[in-house]
């Protein structure tokens, strides 16, 4: 591993990107700040560079929309650390035989409308993830429960999940298939679902969910704040639950502002925003941080980030993996960390990023030799005037830089390849279908090494549509192993693979740079725990 600088810490999830046109929403104060109007009382603004795809807690793909989902609602714990978790919609989690696992739901918990949460809730969300005719991107999420498959689904027309029992109103037990880590559990089920309201949509059929306007307009919701309007790529508002279970939240307004990165530094100074969202979401720049720290009235933090940068293969047009692992040695990611990042940063070959308890630091990574691609290339009987597109999300100036830097280094050992560039939507799009050669992506894992959900031979996320079955067996292997030592040794295994196959190839990991106001009271990007205690989130008058 080549490593700039040592990280220390670590953290969550999924994607990240940019676009969408600058916007001025909400209300401002006569001196330009939009700490606290009149009529609005207590309004917080924060930046945030990826526009949502949508407000479906069961089927976001996309780290924006599950990011903002959870001002909203609630999951049944936060994790607050790395693998230590806090309750939250859940008063106790509780595991005896790590196996069977009870969820007693808090006893004044209320969704917005004033009915309560109930254990029904959770039964009708599972079975809903479940049913194999709703769409979701949680699936395996659950699919260690007892009576799925490994995509987390209902078999032989089955309706309802056999392993779970709502106990009562407020307690709910569900079984997995054999003993696994509960932190896994904890990380996945506890920190990731996110239930919905059975009153209101217990007569939607599960093939019609994910249109149904709900999804776009989620009114009837369990968390802190309650969802108000979203303006397309340009603001996402939401309003203080005055039902919230635990208190009456302090803020009355938070409005969510889209704009590109660039514009973060700017709105910081004037005001406009009172914190960027961070988490790979709303990234200060490494070029813009000494003016960001030099703001009166703003502190920042750098924060070592669980995500990275990959150049994703399509496997299925580059299908030999010695032509991938050749174009890895083309590239030169050394240049990117210094260039780009200014050395805060490093990269890894595999899976895991270097600061993840589960990273195998004895593999070797795949070097910069140029001569070497090319050797390996024509070993491969690999036509050079075959064209390759890299397909480089539009905004992030980073991003577009690295591509700039692919397309040089691979035009430079002879290949026929040029940068196609589009909005971010598009750009996941084109990820979803499979329509592409090569992409950049960011990517935020989980603390647990699973990632059957982003690479899993049929999960909906292996946008390179990587398929082994010697994969296969080592992440169900990984899933299934309860003692933490032995699922070292198999995802070190993984890793192995994750290099010899090369679907994805990191390019870099980059610091996590936030920006908060003064202002803020309680609240501040971090990767772990970002939405705990909103109902304490605030603005002094200063």
């Amino acid at each position: 591993m080549k490593k700039v600088k040592k990280l220390s810490v670590l953290f969550v999830l999924l994607l990240a990107t940019l676009l969408a046109a600058c916007s001025d929403s909400g209300n401002k104060s006569s001196d330009g700040s939009s700490s606290k109007t009149s009529s609005d009382g207590k309004t917080l603004f924060i930046g945030l560079v990826n526009p949502p795809i949508s407000f479906n807690p069961i089927n976001s793909g996309d780290f924006a929309s599950q990011w903002l989902e959870k001002f909203m609602f609630e999951t049944f714990l936060e994790m607050t650390a790395p693998l230590e978790f806090t309750p939250k919609l859940a008063e106790s989690f509780e595991t005896e035989d790590n196996q069977t696992y009870t969820i007693k739901l808090q006893p004044k918990a209320t969704w917005s409308d004033g009915e309560p949460v109930t254990a029904e809730d959770i039964a009708f969300t599972f079975n809903l993830i479940a049913n194999p005719k709703t769409e979701t991107s949680v699936g395996t999420i659950i699919s260690n429960l007892e009576g799925l498959d490994e995509n987390g689904k209902l078999t032989n027309g089955e309706k309802e999940i056999p392993s779970i029992t709502v106990v009562d109103e407020k307690t709910f037990t569900f079984k997995t298939k054999q003993p696994v880590d509960p932190n896994l559990i904890k990380e996945f089920i506890g920190s990731q679902i996110m239930i919905l309201p059975k009153h209101i949509l217990k007569d939607v059929a599960p093939e019609d969910l994910t249109a149904h306007p709900f999804m776009q307009n989620p009114n009837v919701t369990n968390g802190a704040f309650k969802f108000v309007k979203y303006e397309a790529d340009q603001y996402v508002e939401f309003a203080k639950n005055d039902n919230y279970y635990v208190s009456k939240p302090k803020l009355d307004k938070i409005f969510v502002k889209i704009m590109p990165a660039t514009n973060l530094v700017a709105q910081l100074q004037t005001g406009e925003i009172h914190m960027n969202a961070g988490v790979g979401l709303g990234s200060i720049a490494v070029s813009d941080y000494d003016t960001v720290e030099k703001i009166k009235g703003i502190h920042t933090t750098a924060n070592p980030a669980n995500g990275y940068q990959t150049l994703l293969f399509n496997t299925k047009k580059i299908t030999d993996p010695n032509v991938r692992v050749a174009i890895g040695h083309a590239i030169n990611r050394d240049q990117m960390i210094e260039s780009l990042l200014q050395g805060k940063g490093d990269y890894v070959d595999g899976p895991y990023p270097s600061i993840n308890p589960y990273y195998d630091s004895s593999i070797k990574n795949i070097s910069y030799d140029p001569e070497k691609a090319k050797e390996m290339l024509k070993a491969a009987n690999w036509d050079f005037n075959t064209p390759l597109e890299i397909a480089v999300p539009a905004g992030n100036k980073m991003r577009e830089q690295a591509g700039a830097i692919i397309l040089e280094n691979l035009k430079a050992i002879g290949l026929n390849v040029q940068l196609v560039t589009s909005d971010f939507p598009t750009h996941i799009a084109k990820a979803r279908e499979g329509n592409y050669d090569l992409m950049i992506l960011g990517y935020t894992t989980n603390i647990d090494p699973d990632i059957t959900n982003y690479y899993g031979n049929d999960s909906p996320f292996n946008f390179t549509g990587y398929q082994s079955e010697e994969k296969e067996k080592l992440l169900l292997a990984g899933n299934n192993e309860p003692n933490p030592e032995k699922r070292k040794a198999i995802y070190s295994e993984l890793q192995a693979l994750f290099v010899k196959d090369l679907p994805v190839f990191t390019l870099y990991s980059e610091y996590d740079f936030a920006a908060i106001s003064d202002k803020v009271i309680s609240a501040g990007p971090t990767f772990f725990g970002y939405h705990n205690n909103l109902q304490d989130w605030d603005l002094s008058d200063k």
